[in-house]
């Protein structure tokens, strides 16, 4: 059975948590919503300390950002989003339109049509998030979307020049300095200055997850990314520097960033606990990732393989490394994760910059329905009917009435009589 050897918050205390985040969303949403380009306008200067003349950068104003990128940094981001668009082509390519014929003169068929305009939400602040613009305008556009737009905010009042470059060389088609709620609702509902687009994506914090979550329906969303988390399972064969420094370096993201281990070795779980409190006194970004593992973190030992997977499972994780001596065990067994990382030699860094995979994947249990973000998420898998044959059409017309009737839709069923009427019986 397994047992906790440490355990984080209480679930009901994440929820009064949540709970505030969702009230302080709401009424910015309907801020905005009444007072358009106003309330972005205040909302940027109260947070972000931010007010241009334009949110929206220029072509010139691109340009010169550009032009003052180290070329280090141009040959880093290219190679990034070199692999981003390479396994997102061949994404694309595993997406078939189809066309059968059910039966002679009866043809069905589906189609995949991007969605027309998309907002991207690059996450700043503290941590310029230059990947998320791989990982959301660039798949976009690999996908065949028209107009893609994107918001990240400003860093202590200066424009985050790395982050508009790799913007602009993923394909934005309009790039704007603004950040958080109002970035996300401004998008999405559209202002006197901003156009409103068809979908939203990428993660953020507590507070651009909750703003998505309230804005679905309005408009699509690729899925609900809040805070990080990360889940080691390991065995002891592994490594508890390794797993130390794999789950604090993703608790770095913020205070409500979950990270867990789950192992089948107790020296292993007790070495990992003095790890995490080695590494905690010499991690520059100690003063986040402490208070994540403090309150969010986990340690749970299992007795086998077996209540290993089904703890993975149950947990959900967005992230899930696997050092064990058997990772493919997890790899053909377990059904909850948002990106699985196999072996000591990957690790979450890889996929959340540069290797190729997205990193915009699902959080608080949401694996146990959907994947993360690809090109699969920007495109309508549409569907249509086409009947060349009078006779089939009275043929299927007869099934359609009598299954219509069966649920006392007369109407519906009228539909199929009149073809059984007009094109059945004519020999």
């Amino acid at each position: 059975m397994a047992t906790y050897i440490k355990k984080g918050k209480i679930e009901e205390d994440i929820q009064k948590d949540d709970a505030k985040v969702s009230e302080i969303v709401r009424s910015t949403i309907s801020k905005i919503e009444n007072e358009g380009d106003k309330a972005i306008r205040e909302l940027s200067v109260k947070f972000d300390n931010w007010s241009p003349d334009s949110f929206r950068l220029t072509k010139e104003e691109i340009e010169e950002i550009c032009a003052t990128i180290p070329e280090q940094t141009v040959k880093d981001i290219e190679f990034a989003q070199n692999n981003i668009r390479k396994f997102a082509q061949e994404q694309r390519e595993s997406m078939k339109d189809i066309e059968v014929e059910m039966m002679p003169g009866v043809i069905l068929g589906h189609k995949n049509i991007p969605v027309n305009s998309v907002g991207c939400y690059i996450p700043g602040g503290r941590y310029p998030m230059v990947a998320s613009a791989h990982m959301s305008v660039l798949t976009a556009k690999v996908a065949g979307v028209k107009r893609v737009i994107a918001c990240t905010p400003p860093i202590n009042g200066e424009i985050p020049s790395a982050t508009v470059f790799a913007m602009h060389k993923a394909g934005a088609d309009e790039i704007y300095i603004l950040g958080g709620i109002q970035a996300m609702a401004g998008m999405a509902i559209g202002t006197e200055t901003i156009d409103p687009v068809d979908m939203i994506v990428g993660p953020g914090n507590a507070f651009v997850a909750e703003t998505k979550r309230q804005l679905y329906g309005r408009v699509g969303i690729d899925l609900f990314a809040g805070p990080t988390e990360t889940l080691v399972v390991a065995d002891e064969t592994s490594d508890p520097e390794m797993i130390a420094t794999d789950i604090l370096g993703q608790g770095e993201h913020g205070p409500t960033s979950p990270g867990a281990l789950i192992t089948t070795s107790e020296e292993i779980a007790k070495e990992t606990l003095k790890e995490i409190e080695r590494q905690l006194k010499v991690l520059p970004t100690a003063d986040v990732a402490s208070v994540s593992w403090e309150d969010y973190g986990q340690i749970i030992f299992v007795e086998d393989e077996q209540e290993a997977l089904k703890e993975a499972d149950r947990l959900a994780f967005e992230h899930v490394e696997i050092l064990t001596k058997n990772p493919d065990f997890f790899l053909e067994n377990m059904t909850n994760y948002g990106c699985l990382f196999l072996g000591p030699k990957t690790n979450v860094a890889y996929g959340d910059k540069v290797i190729g995979t997205n990193h915009t994947l699902p959080t608080k249990g949401a694996a146990k329905y959907t994947g993360g973000l690809w090109v699969g998420k920007f495109l309508k898998t549409v569907t249509y009917q086409r009947i060349t044959s009078d006779e089939k059409s009275a043929y299927i017309g007869e099934y359609a009435a009598r299954l219509c009737q069966l649920e006392n839709f007369s109407g519906h069923a009228e539909q199929a009589l009149l073809r059984v009427r007009k094109y059945g019986n004519k020999g």
